[in-house]
């Protein structure tokens, strides 16, 4: 069903007792749950038709989207789904009437419906907390 890298075998959370709850065999075509997140943004085909098991992903996983929406440019795609986006912003400073540059770097998780790469310019939403640096998720 799904691509098994871990060393567990994963499941989608709303099928992990199917055969209890039914009382049946389950049938050989294997369902697949997602969902949509709203706010204008569509699912993509590749969660609907994919066969990728996430739990932190937005559309297929139990992650809601609250909070701020940011953008921002992929500086880093290292970890395992997880990238490194840079966001730059002006701070002003009102004893010279200017501003100066400054910038944050973020933490995303990224769902393997995505293919991403440096300097791709991604949108990301606010979640609840995923793992200690992790708060914001690709939408």
């Amino acid at each position: 069903m799904a691509e098994q890298i871990e060393k567990h075998y994963q499941k989608q959370h709303l099928f992990q007792n199917a055969k209890i709850r039914s009382g049946k065999k389950v049938a050989t075509k294997e369902k697949r749950w997602f969902k949509d997140v709203g706010l204008g943004y569509k699912t993509p085909t590749e969660a609907i038709n994919g066969t990728y098991i996430d739990k932190k992903c937005p559309f297929t996983g139990n992650v809601s989207i609250r909070g701020r929406i940011l953008n921002g440019k992929v500086v880093s795609t290292k970890m395992t789904r997880t990238v490194i986006i840079r966001r730059d912003y002006l701070h002003y400073i009102p004893k010279y009437n200017r501003y100066e540059k400054r910038h944050k770097n973020l933490a995303v998780h990224v769902s393997p419906c995505f293919r991403v790469e440096i300097g791709d310019t991604v949108t990301v939403g606010e979640s609840t907390i995923l793992v200690a640096l992790l708060i914001h998720v690709l939408i």
